[in-house]
């Protein structure tokens, strides 16, 4: 029996991952990934920066492959950008750059679009363009399907946030940012935890930072914490992602009347034809539950 409900909670656990790394900084989209993607956030802790250094991310090869996914104009005019960029001066490099990250933001190429903005970053370190990048990294993070690339792309992030603590300790955006990237993997979760609190109690309607402590809450099975925290954020803001998360933490207390007001919630607001399947799934289950 006690193998059972661990072996469930295990299931649980591991589909809420999914779910977290696909809506940590965005609204819902294409809400259902493969099973085999179950694997791809780490426990907290996974990826300490003690443990072994992630292999390097090469520019050239992300670029390549991310322009195998475009047309062939849209790829020719980037390749256009980037041999400008390589050929140029090192003061007139930045500029550059900075086009080249935007036009990989434009199509939705989030790796090309950070490693360009940590180069600007580099270049012209302000606290702005390292919570840029920093917040280009996570968003990296929580789309790519390359389990390969994630130890990387977080630590990315990390040491963006890190640049930019070191710049203005008191900036809630940069600890809310590194609090998130500690959380998942780059150190003792706790540590992150107590981070993200503190900007909570100075800002108490800072959504990140409040989003993040909910998801945590619902990783870690604190469930009663993560409706509290829902409920919150949904006073502040109201979003599809937080309404699902707070379905999600009420399901797994067997509260199935509050679970599916909260999914169809999610649904309304979403407008999303795949996600509007999971839930009338979701809700067909958690009715004949009843």
């Amino acid at each position: 029996m006690l193998n059972s409900i661990r072996s469930k909670q295990f299931v649980i656990i591991g589909a809420i991952a999914v779910l977290i790394a696909f809506l940590f900084t965005r609204d819902i989209k294409g809400l259902v990934k493969p099973k085999e993607e179950t694997s791809k956030v780490p426990a907290g802790g996974q990826m300490s920066s003690s443990t072994a250094a992630p292999e390097p991310i090469n520019l050239d090869e992300v670029s390549t492959s991310a322009k195998n996914t475009m047309n062939a104009s849209l790829a020719a005019e980037i390749t256009s950008l980037e041999n400008k960029y390589k050929g140029a001066a090192e003061d007139e490099k930045t500029a550059t750059a900075k086009l080249l990250a935007q036009k990989w933001d434009d199509v939705e190429q989030t790796i090309p679009s950070a490693l360009y903005l940590e180069i600007v970053a580099n270049k012209e370190q302000t606290l702005n363009n390292w919570l840029i990048t920093g917040d280009r990294f996570l968003k990296a993070f929580d789309n790519t399907r390359d389990s390969l690339m994630l130890p990387a792309l977080l630590q990315k992030a990390n040491s963006a946030f890190s640049n930019a603590v070191k710049l203005d300790s008191t900036s809630n955006d940069a600890k809310t940012g590194l609090g998130i990237t500690i959380v998942n993997g780059m150190g003792m979760p706790m540590q992150g935890i107590a981070m993200l609190m503190d900007v909570v109690k100075k800002d108490p309607k800072n959504l990140k930072a409040n989003m993040s402590l909910g998801t945590f809450a619902i990783k870690s099975g604190q469930f009663d914490k993560a409706i509290i925290r829902f409920k919150d954020i949904i006073a502040i803001k109201p979003t599809p992602d937080a309404y699902f998360y707070l379905g999600t933490a009420y399901e797994n207390l067997g509260k199935n009347t509050e679970a599916i007001e909260a999914y169809l919630n999610s649904k309304k607001l979403a407008a999303n034809a795949t996600l509007s399947k999971f839930i009338d799934d979701k809700v067909a289950e958690l009715k004949s539950k009843n």
